[in-house]
């Protein structure tokens, strides 16, 4: 089981504090380092000093770290055009060398696109599957062939499909709770398909349509990673549990029934019944990031049990 942290900056962060848990992340050991892709905040932080962007903040992460993948949970496909987006993660990909993963989505979040005058297409996911098809395609074209393509939304002609990616295919996740078209998408294009914020018993159902849609794909079922993504509230004892879920203005009985709360000896058991129906990696949310002690007992009593 891979233990990943997951941030979201749009809460409130700087990017010297994204570099600070980054750095902390490849220090003690974890897998790797994402990050959500949104400009506005949600509920009622207030979400000081203001946003970044995704994709500058990991062309930094990926100079000043040296182990550790780095991506989002999830870009939205609202943000960026297919192929000025195939051009940053491949550029992102070679400052980095070789270590980037694509979570890629279709976009939701109507409020930030308001506030910062982004387009809300009603055709989101539709889209999305164009996107996914350009993104993948430009980076496959071999050197010195060109990339067409002619869809609904986008319509590129005699792309020279450049630049390439440090890595011979950045990893595509897609994720998600449709039962429909979410599956089939990641039957088809996906490397991993992750579950956000889901029970065990959901988990384990959408698991099954992507299963199923992969090898609808020709693919087949295991050639896809699957995960969850759980808040995470670790504690040594009861009252760091509750001191931890009171910082992030949550409650502690919530925080066990929708994420990973409590001891370690608890959070490892219920990482363990996400791994019986075949979840192998886990991204942590992460929503103090001042709070690095919290990431070092996640290091030495959870990922230390897991390995």
């Amino acid at each position: 089981m891979d233990l990943r942290i997951f941030t979201e900056p749009q809460q409130g962060a700087t990017y010297d504090t994204l570099l600070t848990v980054a750095k902390a992340t490849e220090d003690l050991g974890f897998d790797a380092f994402f990050r959500s892709d949104h400009y506005l905040k949600m509920g009622s932080v207030d979400g000081l000093p203001g946003p970044t962007d995704a994709w500058i903040t990991l062309a930094g992460l990926a100079r000043e770290t040296k182990r550790i993948r780095l991506g989002t949970l999830m870009t939205a496909g609202t943000f960026r055009l297919p192929g000025v987006l195939a051009i940053q993660v491949a550029q992102v990909d070679q400052m980095s060398g070789g270590r980037i993963e694509l979570g890629l989505g279709a976009g939701w979040f109507e409020a930030e696109h308001k506030a910062y005058g982004i387009p809300f297409p009603k055709e989101k996911v539709a889209r999305l599957e164009e996107q996914l098809a350009i993104v993948t395609g430009l980076w496959a074209t071999e050197p010195g062939k060109t990339f067409d393509f002619h869809g609904t939304y986008y319509d590129l002609t005699d792309s020279p499909a450049l630049p390439k990616p440090a890595q011979s295919r950045i990893p595509v996740l897609i994720g998600g709770h449709g039962a429909t078209r979410t599956p089939r998408l990641a039957g088809q294009y996906a490397d991993e398909f992750n579950m956000p914020f889901a029970s065990i018993e959901d988990s384990e159902r959408q698991f099954g349509r992507v299963r199923a849609a992969a090898e609808a794909a020709g693919r087949g079922a295991d050639a896809l990673t699957y995960s969850n993504a759980l808040v995470v509230c670790v504690g040594k004892d009861d009252a760091e549990v509750a001191r931890r879920a009171a910082a992030i203005g949550r409650e502690v009985d919530e925080l066990k029934s929708n994420g990973l709360a409590g001891s370690p000896a608890e959070v490892v058991d219920r990482i363990g019944r996400y791994a019986e129906i075949g979840s192998r990696r886990i991204y942590l949310q992460l929503l103090d990031l001042s709070d690095l002690d919290h990431l070092e007992l996640i290091s030495s009593e959870v990922q230390s049990q897991l390995s």
